[in-house]
């Protein structure tokens, strides 16, 4: 992983120096709450419904066992004992005081970490495949690209104040599990016929209020022009990018506004006065922040195969484990296994101070010293002897993380909604919980098999409930909470925005009609091995919509 050079940790603790004095002019009212916002906002501190909130940047998801150790030192210093990690593989504290800020921020800083740009309108944290560097259907490790972007970026003075937030996601295999189609630059990292890297270059997606699907203006960018065409993007957008309405400022709508044509010739002609510049990538400097990313010596193990055998005959729940949240890794006798923070009734991608710190044992000690969080709101060890997979597990039961539920319904994303954000118009918390509840055997969970479940608790989509299997939107109606639900849904390589099946539910509703959307779909899948997801494509919306409202199908 990325290690800060002098320039990095000279730069990082300026700015909390800097922003320890804006907080002491703060509290002793020498500045107005109005004047701080955009100051406090730099430097991701937010103000929610109770408290302060600070959002600590993860960058494209990487954490050592000594970065975990001190956002657990965070939690349980400074905090309620706890840190909620996001669908943008970030961490978030919910309850610190403001006058602790700057004290927080020296702490982190002396491992590495900060939360620059984790707010305001700017490129936020370049996102990347939790998988990336262990995945068997990867083509290259796409975090190189992610960190050069991420240096790239931070207080870029052209791109600080854009028209709006601005967000960027990496993916380097077959398969995209960092949902680039709704990013406002998504990049597949992929080969060319003559085995040279580059990436396929999508612009304009996004949730919120108007989700839009990102359209491909690039089949094949070469690796040595990644700063040069970014910045081309970024340009087109920064010029003509609406600051009249924010709900309209947003790139999608640039894209959708202007054409995919037009705007691409546009990006295309700026990148032609671009690409020979000092912004062209050195082969020697993408090599050099490459050799960070390197992966471990990754020994020899082959007495794993005879240890998971005898193990999942010893133990059931070890076996179910193995099988739902362990996937296979690019050297077979090691695998990426899937920490799942959705224990049942649990609150998505929450995790004690004490979790952490014995997560931070077991990275140390299993894992190379090396730890993902991915957008689904959980926790990934990249790389683990199979040998070791059983001692693993069993670690991971002591602490309560050893939920068996990796892309199974209760393995849900849900942003924190009105317990906490001001935005919010609705609950997202509960739902979650009650649904997981309902759904809590493992047993029944693996028959209904891959269902994604997303709640976003209002229009901005923090949950990425558009891109849900089942998407679970909180409005706010007649002064009430209500639930609208869509279907079909998906974020990878085959991304759609989900239908609104019809009109919404009442809170103590909801799981009833989950319920009835998962016992239709059981009841018209071909054969088990039929995805909800399939199903629905193949048989389209009738069917849920005449299961929830019966007669009055047509009119809901």
């Amino acid at each position: 992983m990325y290690r800060y050079d002098e320039f990095d940790q000279s730069f990082v603790n300026n700015r909390v120096a800097e922003f320890s004095d804006q907080v002491q002019r703060r509290l002793a009212g020498e500045i107005s709450e109005d004047a701080f916002k955009p100051l406090r906002l730099m430097n991701g501190v937010y103000l929610q419904l109770h408290a302060y909130m600070l959002r600590v940047a993860i960058p494209y998801g990487t954490l050592s066992s000594k970065q975990l150790r001190m956002l657990a030192h965070v939690a349980r210093t400074y905090d309620k004992g706890y840190g909620h990690f996001t669908t943008r593989q970030n961490i978030q504290f919910n309850w610190p005081a403001l006058a602790d800020m700057p004290a927080i921020l020296r702490d982190l800083a002396t491992v590495e970490m900060h939360a620059i740009q984790t707010s305001g309108n700017c490129i936020r944290n370049v996102t990347a495949d939790h998988f990336a560097g262990a995945a068997a259907d990867e083509v290259a490790d796409p975090r190189p690209y992610a960190e050069i972007l991420r240096q790239w970026s931070s207080v870029h003075p052209e791109f600080s104040f854009l028209p709006r937030k601005f967000k960027i996601a990496v993916t380097g295999s077959t398969r995209d599990r960092a949902a680039i189609q709704v990013h406002d630059i998504g990049l597949h990292l992929k080969k060319n016929e003559a085995g040279e890297l580059g990436f396929a270059v999508y612009v304009g997606g996004g949730q919120g209020r108007t989700p839009i699907i990102a359209k491909k203006i690039r089949d094949f960018l070469p690796e040595k022009d990644l700063l040069s065409y970014i910045t081309a993007v970024m340009r087109v957008y920064n010029l003509h990018g609406r600051r009249d309405n924010k709900y309209k400022a947003r790139i999608k709508i640039l894209v959708h506004e202007t054409g995919t044509e037009e705007l691409t010739r546009q990006v295309e002609a700026e990148f032609d006065a671009l690409r020979d510049t000092e912004l062209k990538l050195p082969e020697s400097d993408i090599r050099a922040i490459e050799t960070y990313f390197a992966p471990p010596e990754l020994v020899a193990r082959p007495e794993g195969e005879a240890i998971l055998k005898q193990s999942q005959l010893d133990s059931r729940d070890f076996a179910a484990w193995l099988n739902q949240n362990v996937i296979t890794h690019h050297n077979p006798d090691y695998a990426a296994v899937t920490i799942s923070l959705k224990g049942i009734g649990e609150i998505p991608g929450d995790a004690t101070d004490a979790q952490m710190d014995a997560v931070a044992d077991i990275v140390e000690r299993y894992a190379f010293d090396e730890l993902r969080v991915s957008h689904e709101q959980n926790l990934i060890l990249p790389h683990v002897a199979r040998a070791d997979l059983k001692a693993v597990f069993d670690a991971l039961v002591e602490i309560g993380l050893a939920t068996a539920n990796s892309n199974l319904i209760s393995d849900i994303i849900a942003c924190p909604g009105l317990d906490y954000c001001a935005l919010a118009n609705a609950r997202s918390i509960p739902v979650a919980q009650d649904v997981s509840r309902r759904f809590a055997s493992l047993e029944r969970q693996r028959e209904i098999g891959e269902l994604k479940l997303k709640i976003s608790g209002c229009i901005n989509a923090c949950g990425h409930h558009h891109v849900g299997h089942i998407g679970i939107l909180g409005v706010e109606k007649k002064g009430a909470e209500l639930y609208q639900i869509t279907l079909g849904g998906s974020g990878d390589e085959h991304t759609s925005i989900g239908e609104i099946i019809g009109r919404g539910f009442a809170p103590e509703d909801v799981t009833d009609a989950v319920e009835t959307i998962v016992d239709t779909y059981l009841g018209l899948r071909t054969d088990p091995s039929e995805r909800f997801l399939d199903a629905y494509r193949r048989v389209g919306s009738a069917p849920f919509k005449e299961a929830l409202y019966g007669a009055d199908a047509k009119a809901a």
